[in-house]
C-alpha cells in the first residue's frame, strides 16, 4: 500500500492567453527615458538656435540680446561670483520650499479632518495667494530687515498654496467604500489615515509639490528683487541697473537651471516613493 505521502503532486494548472508579468529591463527603460526626453532636448536646441539667430544677424542690438557666446564668457569669467549668489538664492528657496510643504500638509490635514477648520481657514489662504507678493515683499523686509528671513518668508507664502490644495484633494479622493471598510474592520481614525488616506493622497500632493518648489524659487528672486545685497535677483538687478545684458541673461538662465533641477529632484522622489504610481504613467514600465 503507497503511503499518502508518497502521492505524486498534482501538475501544475496552465491559464492560457496569460503570460507572466516581467518588469521592463534596463535597456527598455533607459530606451523609454531617452524617448521622453529628446523632444524638450531639440525643443531646447531650436530655442538656442533662434537666440543664436537674432544676435549673429542683429536683428536686435546687443546691449539689448547679446549672444549665447556672450552670456557664455560671463558665466566662464565669473563662476565664482555666480556661484555665491546662486547658493544664497537656493538655500532660501529650499528652506522657503521645506516649511511651506510642512505647513501645507499640517493645514490640509485639519482641514479635511474639520469641516469648521476647513470653512474658516480655506478663505483665508485663498486671500493669502491672491494678494501680489511683490506688494507684500517691501513691508516684509522692512518688518525683518535684509537678511534671508524675508526672501523663505515670501518663498514660503508662493509655494504653500499648491501644497495644500493638493493635498487636500488627495485627502478627499479616497473611495468612500475603503473608509467603510475600514471602519467596519474597527480601525481607529489614526489608523484610517495612515493607512489609507495618506498613502492614496500623495500623487496628488507630489503633482502639487512639482509646482511648489517652481514657485519657491520665484518667491525667493522676489524677496530678493526688493531689498538683498546677495542672491540672483540682486545680480539681475545689479546688472540691470548697469546695462550689463550677458549678465542679465547669465542670472536668468542659472535661476531657471535651479529649479529645473529641483522640479527633477521631485519627480525623482516621486518615482523612488511611488513606484506603482509612476510605474502606471511612465510608458516604459508597461507589461
Amino acid at each position: 500500500m503507497k503511503s499518502a505521502l508518497s502521492t505524486p503532486a498534482p501538475a501544475p494548472v496552465k491559464t492560457a492567453g496569460v503570460a507572466p508579468r516581467r518588469r521592463p529591463g534596463i535597456g527598455k527603460r533607459t530606451a523609454g527615458m531617452a524617448e521622453k526626453s529628446w523632444r524638450p532636448l531639440a525643443l531646447l536646441l531650436v530655442c538656442f538656435g533662434a537666440w543664436w539667430l537674432i544676435a549673429a544677424t542683429e536683428m536686435v542690438e546687443a546691449y539689448l540680446v547679446p549672444s549665447p557666446g556672450a552670456t557664455l564668457d560671463v558665466v566662464l569669467d565669473k563662476p565664482g561670483y555666480l556661484w555665491q549668489h546662486s547658493w544664497v538664492t537656493t538655500y532660501e528657496t529650499l528652506l522657503g520650499f521645506v516649511l511651506a510643504v510642512a505647513v501645507g500638509i499640517v493645514s490640509a490635514v485639519l482641514m479635511v479632518a474639520s469641516t469648521t477648520v476647513e470653512k474658516t481657514l480655506y478663505p483665508i489662504l485663498l486671500f493669502a495667494q491672491v494678494v501680489p507678493k511683490i506688494a507684500i515683499a517691501p513691508l516684509f523686509v522692512v518688518w525683518l530687515g535684509f537678511g534671508v528671513t524675508p526672501k523663505i518668508l515670501i518663498a514660503v507664502l508662493i509655494a504653500f498654496f499648491p501644497v495644500v490644495i493638493s493635498m487636500v484633494t488627495g485627502l478627499k479622493a479616497v473611495d468612500p467604500e475603503m473608509l467603510q471598510l475600514s471602519a467596519t474592520m474597527g480601525a481607529r481614525p489614526w489608523q484610517t489615515f495612515l493607512k489609507i488616506r495618506f498613502p492614496a493622497s500623495l500623487p496628488h500632493l507630489f503633482s502639487g509639490l512639482k509646482v511648489a518648489v517652481t514657485l519657491a524659487v520665484t518667491g525667493a528672486v522676489v524677496g530678493e528683487f526688493v531689498g538683498a545685497d546677495e542672491g540672483l535677483g540682486y545680480v539681475i538687478l545689479q546688472a540691470n541697473g548697469n546695462l550689463d545684458t550677458p549678465m542679465l541673461f547669465a542670472g536668468l538662465l542659472v535661476m531657471s537651471l535651479i529649479g529645473v533641477v529641483l522640479f527633477v529632484l521631485v519627480e525623482i522622489a516621486e518615482k523612488l516613493l511611488l513606484p506603482w504610481h509612476a510605474g502606471r504613467r511612465d510608458p516604459a514600465a508597461t507589461y
